[in-house]
C-alpha cells in the first residue's frame, strides 16, 4: 500500500523518488545516445542516473521501451513549449520563431522519429504529434490573419526544419550560431513571396504519418 499524508492527500516521497529516478534515467539515456550513439549499453544508462541496472530494467525491459519512453517525453516537452507560447500575445510569425527558438534550445533531447529513432504509432504518441500540428497550423493560421507570414507554407513545413535545425552536423563550427542564422533566414521566408516558388503539393502530417506507420516495428503477434 502507498504511503499517505496525514490528510490523506498525495503519496508521499517515494512516488516522487520514482517520478525523480525515472526522470535521471531518461536525461541520462539522451546524455549517452548522444555521445556514444544509440547502442550505448543500458548499463552505462544506468550508472551515469545513479540507479541500479535493474531498476532501469523493471521500467525499460529493453532498448526499444526506453528509445519510446523518451519519445513520449520528447512530444512532452515540444507541447510544453508549444503551449506557453499560446498563452502569449505574439503575431503568427513570431509564435512560429518562438517555437522553433525553444526547440533549438532542446534539441539534444528530442529523441523522435525525423530524428531517426523508431516511429511510434500508438495513439497517444499519434495525439501528440497532432497536438503539434494543430497548435502550429493555429499559429500559421494566425499569422495570415495579421499578415506576418505571407508564404505558402503548412505545420508540416516548420516540423521538418525544426528536425533539421536540431541536428547538428558531426563536424563544423559553432552550431548554434549557424543555426540561428538558418532559423532567421527559415523566419524571413516565412514572412514573404520570395522570387522563388515553393515546390508542390504542400506535405500533410497525414503523409507524415503514412511514412510513420510503414517504418514503424510490428506489434507483437503481427506478421512482418
Amino acid at each position: 500500500m502507498s504511503q499517505q499524508s496525514p490528510a490523506g492527500g498525495s503519496p508521499r516521497r517515494p512516488r516522487r523518488d520514482a517520478e525523480l529516478n525515472r526522470e535521471r534515467v531518461l536525461a541520462a539515456a539522451v546524455f549517452a545516445m548522444m555521445r556514444d550513439g544509440r547502442h550505448v549499453p543500458l548499463a552505462t544508462i544506468a550508472a551515469e542516473a545513479g540507479v541500479g541496472v535493474g531498476t532501469l530494467y523493471r521500467r525499460y525491459p529493453d532498448r526499444e521501451a526506453l528509445l519510446h519512453a523518451l519519445e513520449y517525453r520528447a512530444y512532452g516537452l515540444l507541447n510544453q513549449i508549444l503551449g506557453d507560447i499560446d498563452g502569449q500575445p505574439l503575431s503568427g510569425l513570431r509564435a512560429i520563431e518562438e517555437f522553433l527558438a525553444g526547440s533549438l534550445a532542446i534539441g539534444d533531447q528530442l529523441v523522435l522519429p525525423l530524428h531517426g529513432a523508431p516511429p511510434l504509432m500508438s495513439a497517444e504518441a499519434v495525439a501528440a504529434r497532432r497536438e503539434i500540428n494543430r497548435r502550429l497550423d493555429r499559429f500559421i493560421a494566425r499569422g495570415r490573419a495579421d499578415g506576418s507570414i505571407q508564404a505558402p507554407v503548412n505545420a508540416t513545413d516548420v516540423i521538418i526544419f525544426s528536425a533539421i535545425v536540431t541536428q547538428p552536423p558531426a563536424y563544423g563550427p559553432d552550431w548554434q550560431l549557424l543555426a540561428r542564422r538558418q532559423l532567421a533566414i527559415f523566419v524571413n521566408g516565412m514572412a514573404g513571396h520570395g522570387p522563388v516558388s515553393i515546390p508542390g503539393p504542400p506535405v500533410t502530417r497525414q503523409d507524415i504519418e503514412a511514412a510513420f506507420a510503414q517504418r514503424a516495428p510490428a506489434a507483437p503477434g503481427e506478421e512482418s
